[in-house]
């Protein structure tokens, strides 16, 4: 054989697992098994759910007025995580999230920023997320910016009230 048929020999055995692989066989396993993906789940609901407990007040040195999160953002209303990273004329440049989170924990609440690697700022945007998700993003206002969230009462996910700070309604 010549080098130029090795070389097409070894292009069309490439080829062919590459397309057997492509098809799917069973030598591929799936991303995660089903445990795996409730493990995954349970941490994310604990989160979302220590990221609520932080938003309604439960942590006392995001605060010194009395103040939460809460109490100006119902159910994350205007917060709109989903438009971050964006401009923002307090700062003069663009910032994300967590640093729009620190401000209003400095400013209106007079309270200690948060660590922005640490596990309660993941759970507050884990929380503003989660009542973000999908909503459209459109220019304007803030308070224009997206469709409510319709949530009945609390967190938009199952959860019964702590009697903390604002979160206090049966």
């Amino acid at each position: 054989m010549t080098n130029k048929m090795l070389k097409i020999d070894r292009i069309l055995a490439v080829s062919a697992v590459a397309a057997v692989l492509a098809a799917g066989t069973s030598l591929a396993r799936a991303p995660f098994t089903d445990e795996e993906l409730a493990e995954q789940k349970a941490a994310l609901v604990e989160s979302i759910a220590l990221g609520y407990d932080l938003w309604h007040g439960s942590r006392a040195d995001m605060t010194t007025n009395g103040l939460a999160c809460g109490n100006c953002h119902p159910d994350t209303a205007a917060s709109n995580p989903q438009t971050f990273p964006k401009y923002m004329t307090m700062y003069g440049k663009v910032i994300p999230f967590r640093e729009m989170v620190n401000w209003c924990i400095e400013n209106p609440q007079a309270g200690a920023r948060l660590d922005v690697d640490g596990d309660d700022m993941t759970a507050m945007e884990a929380y503003a997320f989660y009542l973000h998700r999908g909503k459209e993003i459109t220019p304007g206002l803030a308070s224009e910016q997206t469709t409510p969230i319709v949530v009945e009462y609390g967190t938009g996910f199952a959860r019964t009230p702590t009697g903390i700070g604002v979160d206090t309604k049966p």
